[in-house]
């Protein structure tokens, strides 16, 4: 068995850049939408309300922006989404649109940049479908835009979130004009991704993400007002100028209403729309719909260069790479050469947005900027213009911000080489419970301390959610915040190394396995990695869950037997962080982190349909027999 060294020393900066380091260029994008709109309205031709015929005869709404000084045929970068393209809502003087500021940059770099409207959004005609049908819909949209005269028949997918992750299952299909894919902040398009079946962000280990209850009441809508579909485009286009067919949503307290049960009527008691969260939050992890759908799985193709940009703090982080590893594996070898990844240390589709300084909640890491701007035009411009300009000589395939270290750093593979195992017990005197208790993380596999601690999960009053890598979820911030708060409650598990004589890096996934009992049929299991700070602060890093019933494997549903103890491998997790000379590595365990993710009732029963609970007694093991452990993956350079 290797040795366990329990410390490293980091190589300095410049050994582990394995290319030159690109130029610094401003990324904090505050210009005013008004203003870029009017560039925007100088520089192109516009075609408004071009009504795109989709193979059915449902026409999609469409907006083209034409290079006024283009000379011949031109690339395209395609921008597709659910969201309201119309001028008339009042701007967003905090943070300017995305649409505009790619669209603008594209016009300026000699793209026609194309935006249109899912199926049943806004004047589009049709029912909205999750991911807006990708291998039909946006199929006919490519065939149609590489058919115009004005088109070199090439043509980028460009977008983060709502407009990323439908481009997967596009690229599934190899269509010969998919020149290039930008996808930022994708994972609500992964299905099942090899460990993860997160089902477009619906479940993690199991259990419901309650982000997309928040999301969904803004997006689903199968009642809303439409034009009839013989309307002429001239007719559209006037009508666009004072309609933008967008609802008015009601205000609600989310605080308060993700609280409501049973889960699956949430909607209804918010006075939301009719629509498929009910209807998705009775399916199980595998259940066979999740294969009918938009959602990109494991098992399918991928036919197209791609620059991926993910965040540390953005939901989903660990799928997406696993979406890296999938594609960079799979694809073939001419697609397979030209992956490459960006992961910033920011928040949802913040990668664009990075200031100076950068601070996550409350975690500052300084001036984060590297330049994403010119690596995103080069590698489009590489992929859809005949002139060559040596793009795979200036960029690496991954580059990735180390926290911690604050520094960004550049690999040939995710995670990068160098990195090694190094496995730390969880071990205690029997009281673990909170930052006060005596849980510890050591390299000893068999422990010198008591078998296991236990505490109680009582779902009426769980471990409230205080940060993490989540979105849109109401009033509930994401990002990196101090969890001492957290760590002194009693049904919180902590278990800390001692401070580090030197730093330590952790870079990749990090494999979590507990040996744990209930009295209950079924419960839910937590961690939560956090870094210790020397003077006490404590910041979240990742976490996950596992609801019980599915340790077996997502495919399966297997209660507990009261008192028998099992094996849990939760996450993997994912992070890269500088474990500091006097800091300590931390976890948390416990049994919730709502409402980040839907609390387990512990009954055994259903979860979605039930109103009522049972408190759940839970234990977790640690000894020879039973060795709870994590594995990190340290870089030894």
């Amino acid at each position: 068995m290797r040795p366990i060294r329990t410390v490293i020393r980091l190589l300095p900066v410049a050994v582990s850049l394995a290319l030159a380091t690109p130029p610094i260029l401003g990324q904090i994008h505050r210009t005013p939408d008004p203003v870029r709109r009017a560039d925007l309205h100088r520089l192109a031709e516009v075609d408004r309300m071009v009504m795109v015929p989709m193979r059915d005869g449902i026409r999609l709404a469409t907006e083209i922006y034409r290079p006024r000084d283009a000379q011949g045929p031109v690339p395209a970068i395609f921008w597709r989404t659910p969201y309201n393209f119309s001028p008339l809502p009042e701007p967003n003087l905090e943070r300017p649109s995305a649409l505009l500021k790619f669209g603008l940059d594209a016009v300026e770099r000699g793209y026609a940049f194309v935006v249109q409207n899912e199926r049943g959004k806004f004047f589009s005609e049709g029912d909205w479908e999750i991911l807006g049908r990708p291998r039909t819909d946006g199929h006919d949209a490519l065939t149609w835009i590489t058919d115009q005269p004005w088109s070199n028949g090439k043509v980028a997918t460009l977008g983060c979130s709502s407009t990323a992750e439908w481009q997967m299952g596009l690229a599934a299909m190899r269509h010969p004009g998919h020149a290039a894919a930008v996808p930022m902040g994708q994972g609500a398009g992964i299905g099942r991704m090899g460990p993860f079946y997160e089902q477009g962000n619906f479940y993690r280990g199991g259990a419901l993400q309650l982000p997309m209850a928040v999301w969904l009441f803004g997006e689903q809508n199968t009642q809303r007002p439409t034009f009839p579909p013989e309307t002429s485009r001239e007719d559209l286009e006037r009508l666009a100028t004072y309609f933008d067919l967008a609802a008015k949503m009601p205000q609600v307290d989310w605080k308060r209403a993700l609280w409501h049960l049973p889960i699956r009527t949430i909607m209804e008691s918010v006075g939301g729309p009719k629509g498929i969260f009910g209807e998705f939050a009775a399916r199980l992890p595998d259940d066979p719909a999740w294969y009918e759908g938009g959602l990109y799985h494991d098992d399918e193709p991928f036919g197209v260069p791609a620059l991926w940009a993910n965040s540390w703090y953005d939901l989903s982080v660990s799928p997406n790479l696993a979406l890296y590893g999938h594609v960079r594996a799979n694809a073939d070898e001419e697609v397979r050469e030209h992956q490459y990844m960006v992961i910033a240390p920011s928040l949802h589709c913040n990668m664009y947005r990075l200031t100076n300084p950068l601070v996550v909640g409350e975690r500052n890491f300084g001036d984060t900027d590297f330049g994403f701007d010119e690596m995103l035009w080069s590698f489009l411009d590489r992929f859809t213009k005949p002139e060559a300009n040596g793009f795979e000589d200036r960029y690496a395939k991954v580059r990735y911000f180390l926290m911690g270290e604050d520094r960004w750093r550049n690999a040939d593979n995710w995670p990068p080489a160098g990195v090694e195992p190094m496995t730390l017990y969880l071990d205690s005197d029997g009281n673990a419970n909170s930052a006060a208790g005596d849980g510890r993380l050591t390299a000893d596999a068999g422990g010198d301390g008591h078998k296991a601690d236990r505490f109680v999960y009582d779902p009426g009053s769980p471990v409230p959610t205080h940060g993490g890598a989540f979105c849109c979820m109401g009033e509930h911030e994401p990002g990196s915040f101090d969890q001492r708060g957290i760590e002194a409650r009693a049904d919180v598990l902590v278990y800390t190394t001692e401070p580090f004589a030197e730093p330590l890096a952790v870079v990749g996934s990090i494999d979590v396995i507990l040996h744990v009992s209930s009295d209950a049929p079924d419960t839910d299991f937590t961690v939560k990695l956090v870094d210790v700070h020397p003077d006490g602060r404590a910041f979240n890093l990742d976490d996950t869950i596992l609801r019980m019933r599915y340790r077996e494997g997502f495919d399966r549903d297997v209660r507990m037997v009261p008192g028998e103890v099992y094996e849990a491998r939760l996450g993997p997790l994912a992070t890269a962080n500088v474990f500091g000379a006097g800091h300590r590595l931390r976890i948390e365990v416990s049994s919730s982190n709502f409402p980040r993710y839907d609390r387990n009732l512990n009954t055994g029963g259903n979860n979605y349909d039930e109103s009522e609970w049972r408190v759940a007694r839970n234990a977790v093991h640690h000894s020879v027999e039973h060795p709870s452990r994590i594995v990190l993956p340290v870089l030894d350079r």
